[in-house]
């Protein structure tokens, strides 16, 4: 097993976890909030801007380890609110393209620093 800290242009990690761990040909990547990773702070106050600021999260943190979105082949989607789901289904499927991985979305009560959406993947290395 390998720890992933650190990755270049991804926020830190606002807790006592590793951004991704590398165990056996899987990638396992921590859910990513909207942070902008210049400035530490979740800057965009809509689901779209936090969506968006959150799948180029999740791309940096893959770039990292030379991989990208097409080698996603699991995907999980938390809401703060399911009504939003119909504009964060569309970005995903636009930065998705036509790689369309597993994927379960779940409405929660609150996620960490008030964000309105968080996305964890599981990466296939081979």
């Amino acid at each position: 097993m390998r720890l992933i800290n650190n990755a270049p242009s991804v926020p830190a990690a606002v807790g006592p976890y590793s951004q991704a761990v590398e165990s056996g040909p899987f990638i396992f990547c921590s859910g990513q909030i909207p942070i902008n990773p210049a400035t530490g702070k979740i800057e965009a106050q809509d689901v779209e801007g936090q969506t968006q600021q959150v799948l180029a999260n999740i791309t940096a943190l893959l770039a990292s380890q030379d991989r990208s979105l097409n080698d996603v082949i699991k995907a999980t989607v938390f809401l703060t609110d399911m009504a939003d789901f119909p504009k964060v289904n569309a970005l995903y499927a636009a930065a998705f393209g036509d790689h369309k991985p597993a994927r379960s979305t779940v409405q929660v009560a609150a996620l960490p620093l008030a964000a309105l959406v968080e996305i964890e993947v599981i990466v296939a290395k081979v």
